[in-house]
């Protein structure tokens, strides 16, 4: 005889497909200037079993459900196209983890968050999407040099705690220049036009990223620790095949 708490407990742990394959269903879209589920230049499609964000316009499809202790697995990659005022920039894109409060109240685009960045030459980025204050907020480990005015992970350096900004992903080339199709030289992401694995580990006031298998960015005291999951239009055609959430 099968313990009914015991397997719904169990059945929990599998994964939680957040992309049908079909359409939709379970996120909503926002486009600055123009607000919830308005989209007339469909930015946001489903073809051929991907879901296909053009960049036309800056926004995001955001989940309707919040989400605390999971796993968060994405597959995308990066499209041909790209929009102003970004066209000649590094195609950029980002998940936004633990979303919270008004749509649109970070820059009238996007909810406030913690971001893991997807953009040529710093996919795995983290980026604290916030109002300045501690309730938007990471802590990590940084070296002792900064670039462009941003600390880098180091697994082994001194504590910072940031409230705006980013944390660069461990390798990210130090002569990174906002230019598309650019690659560093020590780059996780693969070249452009394949497929790339996020995986994301969100436990208690922890963010781990991984790409393609490689940790690439850890952060700690995450504030907040829970919240709905967004995914940005940001100037480049990104495609997503598989976007996947196993609780903890």
């Amino acid at each position: 005889m099968v313990n009914r708490r015991c397997f719904q407990r169990y059945a929990t742990r599998f994964p939680l497909l957040l992309f049908n394959g079909k359409d939709l269903s379970g996120w909503y879209t926002f486009l600055k200037g123009k607000g919830k589920n308005v989209d007339p230049d469909h930015v946001f499609t489903v073809q051929n079993g991907l879901i296909r964000i053009s960049g036309q316009q800056f926004g995001c499809i955001t989940s309707d459900k919040e989400y605390t202790n999971y796993k968060l697995e994405v597959e995308f990659k990066w499209g041909e196209k790209t929009f102003p005022p970004r066209v000649k920039n590094a195609r950029d894109s980002g998940i936004l983890l633990h979303s919270t409060g008004e749509d649109g109240g970070f820059s009238g685009t996007w909810m406030h968050s913690i971001e893991c960045q997807l953009i040529e030459g710093g996919t795995a980025d983290i980026i604290v999407v916030g109002d300045g204050t501690p309730k938007y907020s990471v802590t990590t480990t940084v070296g002792p040099d900064k670039e462009d005015s941003s600390y880098v992970y180091r697994p082994n350096g001194t504590p910072v705690t940031i409230t705006g900004d980013r944390i660069n992903w461990f390798a990210r080339d130090p002569q990174w220049k906002d230019v598309i199709g650019f690659r560093g030289s020590k780059d996780l992401e693969k070249p452009h036009g394949e497929w790339n694995k996020i995986e994301v580990i969100a436990k208690g006031k922890e963010i781990t990223i991984f790409l393609n298998g490689t940790k690439a960015n850890h952060v700690y005291d995450v504030s907040p620790q829970g919240g709905k999951i967004q995914i940005q239009s940001e100037g480049a055609e990104i495609f997503f095949k598989r976007i996947a959430v196993t609780p903890l």
